[in-house]
């Protein structure tokens, strides 16, 4: 028992001697930190083709923040899947990246400690065509494809001046082919041309060169192509060729070679109008065999006229008319135009109520002669606002119409008499730009306003068939 009295206190002693001895270890000094001045979450300029040079202000006490410090620079490439790494201070590289805004991330090593140090920051690329007005156009015969920069100076027939060819002839329209799931960018401008003998063309909306033709588009390409008119409401391009629906694939991921592709036309017996209209739900359109409205499902199924009809005005399965002047169809009521074979045209207003299929129906609300016939063309172009007010034009003219109170009025633009060969409303259906022959007019048509000019100028070569504003 003695001998356990003894053991006890020099337990205790060599445990006060631990704990002193432990305290030293906890005098820690932290390694100084580098600092990179105004640089964090920065948004940096780069201009395609040209240098791009970060070389930021580093501060690094008690070191050299070129000898004592590497640095690591990467740039995602999300639709690529991949990342672009450089290494070394300063960046210094020749930006070659499609335009857009890009993540990436400076990353700092202490080469003394290893200790690393992240500074995320993004870059905007941009090229000398990421901001501007792209315009098709039509000079004696001969379509050509211009670019006016923000300083309004006019870069004619550039799709000639850079591949040293013409494009096809009978141009009918300019689609902006969008990033994957991104409507409104232009990744590509698709030039389509209803030319037996020639393919449209696609072209790099970065460069504007020729990217491919427009049989390359498809998996397996139709012996013959006759482009009706495209559209990318969500973001993927769904078109009317050869009468019928074609849809993108999109099985793939975005970057695939194979996303976007066309591979056969929707099945079905059908003879579908360019004047189709895509719905989150479903397809809605006109078929001109069976002068009918027929619909597909949201994947794209042909539906037909498997519908209800509700109302007497006219028969929607049959409307007794297949020359549509018209149509830009949206869920709820709609209107379309249609040219009788006395030449009159009239006017059908309808309710569209597909969304569900299991009561998919058209309701009919009338059938009357169109107040502005007499100044319709077989060259008439027609714009239709979000609250369904109509634009359309009638040689040197342009007339607005609305439906609810058939108040058809002429716009106070003048353009010197030339004929009127586009018009293209904007987003907010508050502008309408007008084509003539060598020029294009910004029209205010808001509220309350009716179609003064704010704004002309002039240098397209030939009358304007489309334009594409970004």
């Amino acid at each position: 028992m003695k001998y356990k009295i003894l053991y006890i206190p020099m337990l205790f002693a060599l445990f006060f001697c631990a704990c002193k001895k432990d305290l030293g270890n906890y005098k820690y000094n932290p390694p100084s930190q580098p600092i990179v001045v105004n640089f964090t979450d920065g948004t940096f300029n780069a201009l395609v083709g040209d240098t791009l040079r970060l070389e930021p202000y580093v501060q690094f006490d008690d070191a050299d923040y070129l000898k004592d410090l590497s640095y690591q620079w990467d740039i995602y490439v999300d639709e690529d899947a991949r990342t672009d790494t450089y290494t070394g201070y300063p960046l210094a590289i020749v930006y070659n990246l499609p335009p857009k805004l890009r993540n990436a991330k400076l990353t700092v090593t202490d080469k003394r400690n290893g200790i690393k140090y992240f500074f995320p920051f993004k870059i905007q690329g941009n090229t000398q065509f990421s901001t501007g007005t792209t315009v098709l156009s039509v000079d004696n015969g001969v379509t050509k494809l211009s670019f006016i920069k923000p300083d309004r100076s006019v870069l004619s027939n550039l799709y000639f001046s850079l591949m040293g060819e013409n494009l096809p002839n009978n141009p009918i329209q300019l689609f902006a082919k969008p990033l994957a799931y991104q409507p409104g960018t232009a990744e590509d401008y698709w030039v389509i041309c209803q030319d037996p003998t020639k393919n449209s063309v696609t072209i790099d909306g970065n460069t504007m060169l020729r990217k491919k033709y427009f049989n390359e588009q498809f998996f397996v390409a139709p012996a013959t192509i006759t482009p009706q008119g495209f559209e990318a409401s969500i973001g993927v391009p769904t078109g009317v060729i050869n009468n019928k629906l074609y849809l993108s694939i999109t099985s793939t991921a975005p970057f695939a070679p194979d996303f976007g592709k066309f591979s056969n036309p929707q099945s079905g017996t059908y003879t579908l109008s360019k004047f189709f209209t895509r719905t989150p739900g479903y397809f809605f359109g006109f078929d001109l065999a069976t002068k009918a409205f027929v619909s597909f499902d949201g994947g794209g199924n042909y539906m037909g006229a498997d519908y209800t009809v509700k109302g007497k005005a006219f028969n929607p399965l049959n409307t007794g008319m297949s020359d549509i002047v018209f149509m830009q169809a949206q869920p709820g009521q709609s209107y379309a135009y249609f040219r009788d074979t006395d030449g009159k045209i009239y006017e059908f207003s309808f309710y569209i109520d597909m969304d569900d299929y299991s009561q998919r129906a058209i309701e009919t609300y009338y059938k009357r002669e169109f107040k502005g016939e007499t100044y319709v063309k077989a060259d008439t172009k027609w714009q239709k606002s979000a609250v369904d007010v109509f634009y359309f034009t009638s040689d040197d003219k342009i007339y607005r119409y609305n439906p609810l109170n058939q108040d058809l009025r002429t716009l106070d633009a003048n353009m010197g008499g030339k004929k009127v060969s586009m018009i293209k409303l904007s987003a907010d259906g508050n502008t309408l730009t007008a084509g003539v022959p060598g020029s294009l007019y910004t029209l205010d048509v808001s509220v309350g306003k009716n179609g003064v000019v704010t704004k002309q100028l002039d240098g397209i070569p030939g009358s304007p068939v489309d334009i594409v504003i970004k």
